[in-house]
């Protein structure tokens, strides 16, 4: 039997070692400027940085030795470690220049570039209200014309190299946002807020001097979301860790993406969203970034013809994880609600893999149906004998097919229930193509296989697997209109064909016995039925390995057989009474006859109530002598049994010889006042031929 793939219980383990790392792996942001920002960096000797003696700056610093070399920044780290709350220690900075505040210098005096770079290679963010405000001091001297071309482009390429190292150090923190102090980290967030309102600034003022190269907008925020789509997209194309086993490479994936996804921007609800400004819109960041992905990573699979497990894989995902497991988490639901991420693949593609994934299944489960039929079918044909279970014989053939077509609809209802529904019309049209071919194939072996040894117990091995077929059918296809006409037909028929064969040989032992009614003329009935209840009820023990239904069943077709041949032999013509106490003696026969009948098939657990006033009113039709009584008795009888007819009554009324023809034809024409009007539900009359 085939297994399905589930994911939702994988999606909620814990995560494998090294989840959620993307806060604590270093590795390089890259940047729109990153280029520059080296050239940059190269040129900034202490030559560079030192602002010019005319620039009022003292001439001792004029032989300072080249600064300390760039630190790199370090990239966004685990965080699955940091997210569990890991804080590295920043290191102590080895030389602290004394800076003045942001804006109050001491003794009103502004820091010099060197202390800057000093400033900022120590990691001492709050200088960068200084280095914004010699920006605007540059281009506020450039405005004034103060200083010639060469002189502001020299200035300018120490400030834009400031800038790198202040950009690398404030990026750097936010690639490993929970690996910083809060403070640091709301520091760092503040300086990229005021570079936006820097760069809005710029953007309102217009062009600015000519002399000066343009250097706003630097994007610092749009480079921080630049950085934040790379991490997602080295977090989740990142090799999956061993997973469960079974999985095939593209489950392992999908679980790996679906997992980092949704407990990384669980970190990111957590832990970052509380300390970034709203400028950031963190949340939205990340999520878009994930889902970007995930989008890039669907669609590409789609670009290749896929198997059907990898089909259903891509839709069961699509359709359901994905959007009921990941983004409609209690954790996260509240937060995505309000950012429209969409689906991971457009509706037509996700319309033709539907069609696709419908037909897959389609021939698939047809396929198993059939061979599971072949092997039972085998089975017979082998004469091996069936299972036993709690004393009954047992086929797991009916267990099979519904376990088939069970796994088929759940399949299809994991996706989405709108699919659900178009599989059960489906698969509704498989199955019961499937029971006329379990219909047809068990007809030939029940004609070809009675020489074999475990033939009677396989006839009723398969005539207990029709409840199984029914129970489910019943359950799982109510919601299909009237499904019984086409689906049950081939049940009934398989069981019908099959009771036929098993109470033959019982049926042609009774034949003789009920001869004795009519050779007899009716003397000695009592005996005569005695023989037959008995021979009933010694082959009867051989039927018991049915299940409690299907034994019903059987005694009713037994039950109905005993009352049919009764009413056959009452239906011979050689029988004519002419008084009416030889009529009313053969009514009392008929009566404790019936009476027999009924007890003795009650007391074997035959279900038909509906058979105990066919003998009963019989007799008192042919007991009654006022045509006007008698032809109530056939009114009634004939609701009773739709299918007496005409014939059948005269039959009966032929026994009564004191009957006159006129009155005889009177009581027929009862028959005509409901002729048409109903079928029987059971068949009685229908079966007793006359002639």
């Amino acid at each position: 039997m085939l297994k399905m793939m589930t994911f939702q219980g994988l999606l909620d383990q814990r995560p494998v070692p090294g989840t959620l790392d993307f806060l604590r792996h270093p590795q390089k942001l890259p940047s729109p400027s990153e280029a520059d920002s080296e050239a940059s960096m190269s040129e900034a000797s202490s030559e560079d940085l030192a602002p010019p003696l005319e620039a009022g700056v003292s001439p001792e610093l004029e032989g300072v030795k080249a600064v300390k070399k760039k630190k790199k920044p370090k990239a966004l780290a685990s965080v699955f470690n940091l997210f569990k709350g890991k804080k590295k220690k920043s290191s102590p900075c080895s030389v602290q220049p004394e800076l003045p505040e942001p804006g109050l210098g001491l003794d009103s005096r502004a820091p010099t570039v060197e202390e800057l770079k000093a400033a900022l290679d120590d990691g001492r963010l709050e200088v960068a209200g200084s280095l914004l405000a010699l920006e605007q001091e540059l281009v506020a001297l450039a405005m004034a014309g103060s200083l010639d071309a060469e002189e502001l482009v020299q200035r300018q390429s120490k400030v834009e190299a400031l800038y790198t190292l202040l950009r690398d150090q404030v990026l750097g923190l936010l690639r490993q946002p929970l690996d910083a102090a809060p403070e640091r980290l709301r520091q760092a967030l503040a300086i990229v807020v005021e570079q936006e309102h820097a760069d809005q600034r710029a953007a309102e003022a217009g062009p600015g001097v000519t002399t000066l190269v343009t250097t706003r907008p630097r994007c610092w925020l749009q480079q921080w979301r630049h950085g934040v789509a790379v991490v997602a997209s080295e977090r989740m194309g990142a090799r999956p860790a061993a997973g469960a086993e079974g999985l095939s490479e593209m489950e392992g994936t999908f679980l790996h993406m679906g997992r980092t996804m949704k407990e990384d921007l669980e970190a990111v609800v957590e832990r970052l969203r509380p300390l970034f400004p709203a400028e950031f819109d963190v949340m939205a960041t990340y999520a878009r970034s994930y889902h970007e992905h995930f989008v890039t990573h669907v669609a590409a699979l789609t670009q290749f013809e896929l198997c059907e497990r990898d089909t259903y894989l891509l839709l069961l995902w699509v359709q359901n994880l994905y959007p009921n497991d990941i983004l409609k988490s209690p954790k996260l639901a509240g937060d995505l609600q309000g950012i429209s991420l969409g689906s991971l693949l457009s509706p037509r593609q996700i319309q033709t893999l539907e069609a696709m994934f419908l037909s897959n299944e389609a021939a698939n489960v047809k396929e198993l149906m059939a061979r599971a039929l072949e092997l039972e079918s085998q089975r017979w044909d082998q004469d091996v004998a069936p299972q036993k279970l709690d004393g009954r014989c047992h086929s797991e053939l009916a267990i099979d097919i519904i376990q088939i077509v069970s796994q088929g609809q759940a399949k299809a209802e994991n996706i989405t229930p709108s699919l659900g529904l178009q599989m059960k019309q489906i698969l509704l049209v498989e199955l019961a193509t499937f029971l006329r071919s379990y219909q047809r194939t068990f007809d030939e072996f029940l004609e070809r296989g009675k020489q074999l040894r475990n033939y009677r117990a396989n006839v009723i091995a398969n005539i207990n697997n029709c409840p199984a077929f029914r129970t489910s059918m019943e359950q799982n296809w109510q919601a299909i209109q009237d499904p019984r006409s086409h689906l049950l037909d081939p049940l009934r028929e398989l069981k019908s064909h099959s009771f036929d064969t098993l109470l033959q040989s019982l049926f042609l032992d009774l034949k003789p016995l009920f001869k004795r009614f009519t050779k007899t003329r009716w003397a000695a009935p009592a005996e005569t039925l005695e023989e037959i209840l008995t021979t009933v009820g010694g082959q009867l023990p051989q039927f018991q390995e049915l299940q409690d239904g299907c034994w019903e069943e059987l005694m009713e077709a037994v039950h109905l057989h005993l009352v049919k041949e009764y009413i056959v032999c009452l239906c011979k013509r050689p029988l004519v009474l002419k008084t009416a106490e030889q009529q009313q003696q053969l009514a009392r026969h008929i009566l404790a006859n019936a009476e027999a009948i009924q007890h003795f098939c009650m007391q074997n657990g035959s279900p038909a109530n509906w058979l105990h006033p066919a003998l009963p009113t019989l007799a008192e039709i042919i007991r009654l002598q006022d045509p006007s009584a008698i032809k109530m008795e056939v009114a009634t009888y004939a609701t009773s049994y739709p299918d007496f007819s005409k014939g059948h009554l005269s039959a009966i009324l032929a026994i009564k010889g004191n009957l006159s023809s006129s009155d005889a034809k009177s009581i027929r024409n009862i028959l005509d006042l409901d002729t048409g009007t109903r079928a029987p539900s059971r068949p009685l009359f229908s079966l007793i031929k006359l002639g």
